[in-house]
């Protein structure tokens, strides 16, 4: 699919369109990548697609313009949030801009990447070091094979639902897994990628988890892509 048709594709996109279950984000995403690949938007094996999970150490991220908040700058300290990321490639002279698939954005769906890390990421504003945000990128087709989840974590400790799960049935990986959401949000201070360019991206197209981004390397991360 060409990116003008791809462009157009996207103009009449909304949120609503899409499965969405409140703090299920990780679930949410999943099927949103399915979604856009089956509807045209995305590539039809979402090889242009990448599924970002933010989180840290002390599961504490703040994120602005989600609609959860009750602010009027709309800010929410998540545990963990999800987003997808789609690669663009611009024609011609027209630069790359890639886009953010957030279902809990305020913002414009989808978002430029650029607008999306200046608006909702705000990696100049000074925060708490353990405020600090660290991004776990995993190429959607080896997420959409390997994820799983039955839910427990949004279990308390008598077995009762901290929020009300989705109605279809928990997602279990290709080789029969049925939970490994927490090897996802391990997302440490120490995995950070350090090299640049194809050194930094390669991994994420063999690794089952992915890499390991902090929040200045976001956008540069997505600018190295091949």
């Amino acid at each position: 699919m060409t990116t003008s048709k791809l462009e157009a594709s996207t103009s009449t996109v909304e949120a609503s369109q899409f499965q969405h279950t409140p703090f299920y984000c990780e679930e949410n995403v999943y099927l949103l990548c399915k979604e856009l690949s089956k509807k045209g938007i995305a590539d039809e094996k979402s090889s242009d697609l990448f599924v970002v999970l933010i989180s840290n150490e002390k599961k504490q991220i703040p994120l602005w313009h989600q609609k959860a908040s009750n602010r009027a700058d709309g800010v929410v300290l998540w545990d963990y949030h999800v987003i997808c990321v789609q690669r663009k490639v611009g024609g011609g002279d027209s630069p790359s801009q890639h886009l953010v698939w957030d279902l809990d954005s305020t913002l414009s769906f989808p978002c430029d990447l650029a607008t999306y890390v200046s608006e909702t990421i705000r990696p100049t504003f000074q925060t708490f070091p353990e405020f600090q945000r660290y991004f776990r990128i995993v190429h959607a087709p080896i997420f959409l094979r390997n994820f799983a989840s039955d839910r427990r974590h949004m279990k308390d400790s008598l077995g009762e639902w901290l929020h009300q799960p989705p109605l279809y049935e928990p997602i279990v990986s290709e080789d029969g897994t049925v939970h490994n959401l927490n090897d996802y949000l391990d997302i440490r201070a120490t995995d950070v990628v350090k090299e640049a360019g194809h050194d930094m991206t390669d991994p994420v197209f063999t690794q089952k988890l992915g890499v390991v981004v902090g929040e200045n390397q976001l956008e540069e991360f997505f600018s190295q892509i091949p």
